[in-house]
């Protein structure tokens, strides 16, 4: 292609509200463009390699026997009314009616959609297993988007659903799709971890993440340094094995703490350390009931472990005013003794394991010391869990390495959904035994407009893009010096149809611009291979230039349809 018919229209300064590196340089290079707050076009660019990443993405789903198919974007909210999912969603979906007032919604995902038509035409367990899957626009109303591609309202996503008659079809099928992704990320070239995800709003027994380590990611992968262990912040454990303290219980005595309103201060006036007390944090469901989780005072509450841990669709931290007006104390003088009946007690295993301890009292500037559990507070088993959140340094799950800290984005998620949505949508099929049974669901998700910026951010430079041969928009850049020379003109034309002939998509900078501008911008949008045809044209000589190792050398024009594979693979032949 030559480049004057290209739309590629570059920026030379930064846009001020592009803050991370990957929105910088996609804008810069003239691959998007906002219009909207979340919203973007993706221009000619951006879209080639939107373009190479879905053919890959087919190539393995393929692979694995998966069907390609599209549903509607808009879609009627008594679908989502009758999973449920339509109250509990919250803000982020999009709602609206049409001019016969019917509710509808922007779909954010497919679980519905896909589970609907599956329970109304299949009905044997001889049709299952069955692999779907769509790469489709999807709408979230984000509250805040914000790092261009990475949080946005409107974006491209692969979702895939497995329907199989029982939980060996859907292991197999989760199986499936997890060595599928890791051949598609593998092919794109992200370096990327696999750990252990959050189910969140989808539900399910089991989930795992796809997260590309990048300064610019918003969540936390928390990984082990002797292990594979890998998992979200949100799920992450740490290694602890319980030690009930034995020691004789002391008298309970109530103490006047009028200044205290933290671990630190309570600390400090005890003389004690932060693990030999316990904090308190009143969290609120969505069903409205007040949660006391205490925890020793060196960790923080994990609110997705309480929330999955109690099977809530949702926690947060409780109002202030409600909780002095239940309890009778606000934050800062809470603790578990005397509860109402009516709040639900959780107890992290670490404090559950601690005798003769400190506590708020529920009573505003006054907090107990020498509290012991079943003495003082009645302490089932099942109220005892990990409710704590991981911390950098501490020793990994297995027992093994410490745990470290490194930020992520998150450009997949699998999830074993079970019967979540068959059961209520009644999508069922018949058994070998004649009986009507809930088809067993997989979830699989793909952000593929995110992954344009997870290359970038991972690969990107001072000089601009470096994209991997496999996504790139073009395979190698031509940048004649000066196509009024005839040597420069000819010998441009022929390595365009030579290399054309290798199937190999090939710009061409035919452009009427002094060569410094030729060679910012090449560096600038990335393409692997820069191939200048400069002043020794006459002899077949042109200069070769390998975007992602960043050397420069010269080759006869008869060595390079030889050599392009391996110079497009980033080495020097």
């Amino acid at each position: 292609m030559k480049q004057s018919l290209l739309f590629m229209p570059t920026l030379r300064e930064i846009p001020a509200d592009a803050e991370v590196k990957s929105h910088q340089l996609l804008l810069k290079a003239g691959y998007i463009r906002p219009v909207a707050a979340g919203m973007f076009s993706y221009l000619p660019l951006a879209q080639r390699v939107l373009n190479k990443i879905e053919a890959i993405i087919r190539e393995e789903m393929a692979a694995v026997n998966a069907n390609e198919m599209s549903v509607p974007e808009v879609l009627p909210a008594e679908l989502w009314e009758r999973s449920g999912r339509y109250a509990t969603y919250g803000p982020d979906l999009y709602k609206f009616q049409n001019r016969q007032n019917r509710n509808f919604i922007l779909g954010p995902t497919h679980e519905e959609t896909f589970t609907e038509l599956m329970g109304s035409e299949i009905k044997s367990y001889k049709k299952l297993p069955l692999l779907v899957y769509q790469i489709q626009t999807k709408f979230r109303d984000e509250n805040r988007p914000r790092f261009g591609l990475l949080r946005t309202r409107e974006f491209i996503m692969k979702d895939a659903y497995s329907f199989s008659a029982d939980q060996e079809g859907l292991d197999k099928a989760f199986r499936s799709m997890e060595e599928a992704y890791v051949k598609i990320f593998d092919r794109v070239g992200l370096d990327y971890r696999i750990i252990v995800g959050d189910a969140g709003a989808m539900g399910g027994s089991d989930s795992k993440e796809f997260s590309a380590p990048a300064a610019a990611g918003e969540d936390t992968i928390v990984y082990s340094d002797a292990t594979d262990y890998a998992a979200n912040l949100e799920m992450a454990k740490d290694f602890y094995e319980r030690q009930p303290d034995d020691s004789p219980a002391q008298e309970l005595t109530l103490i006047d703490t009028p200044t205290v309103k933290t671990i630190t201060e309570l600390s400090e006036l005890l003389d004690r350390p932060a693990d030999q007390l316990v904090k308190t944090i009143m969290l609120k469901t969505d069903d409205d009931r007040l949660v006391a989780v205490v925890t020793t005072g060196d960790f923080e509450v994990n609110e997705v472990k309480v929330q999955n841990f109690l099977g809530a669709n949702a926690v947060e931290l409780a109002d202030e005013a409600l909780v002095e007006e239940k309890i009778g104390a606000g934050f800062g003088s809470l603790g578990p003794v005397g509860l109402p009946e009516d709040v639900t007690l959780l107890v992290d295993e670490r404090a559950a394991d601690l005798a003769n301890f400190s506590a708020g009292a529920n009573q505003n500037g006054k907090h107990y010391t020498n509290v012991n559990w079943q003495r003082d507070v009645a302490l089932a088993d099942e109220a005892i869990g990990d409710f704590r959140l991981a911390r950098e340094g501490d020793l990994a799950v297995e027992g093994k390495g410490k745990l470290h800290f490194t930020k992520g984005i998150e450009i997949a998620h699998i999830f074993k959904l079970g019967t979540r949505y068959s059961a209520k949508l009644g999508a069922q099929v018949l058994d070998q035994n004649g009986r009507n049974v809930d088809m067993i669901m997989g979830s699989y998700g793909i952000g593929v407009s995110r992954l344009l910026s997870a290359i970038v951010e991972q690969r990107g430079d001072e000089e601009g893009l470096d994209w991997p041969a496999s996504v790139a928009p073009f395979d190698v850049h031509i940048v004649p010096v000066n196509l009024k020379d005839e040597d420069q003109a000819k010998l441009t034309a022929t390595l365009e149809e030579n290399l054309k002939a290798q199937g190999l998509d090939v710009l061409v900078d035919d452009r009427k611009e002094r060569a410094g501008v030729k060679f910012a911008d090449a560096d600038l949008i990335g393409i692997p291979v820069r191939i200048t045809v400069g002043k020794k044209a006459v002899e077949d000589i042109v200069e070769v230039k390998v975007r992602a190792s960043h050397t420069n050398f010269e080759m006869r024009v008869s060595e390079i349809e030889d050599s392009i594979q391996v110079l497009l693979n980033g080495q020097e032949d």
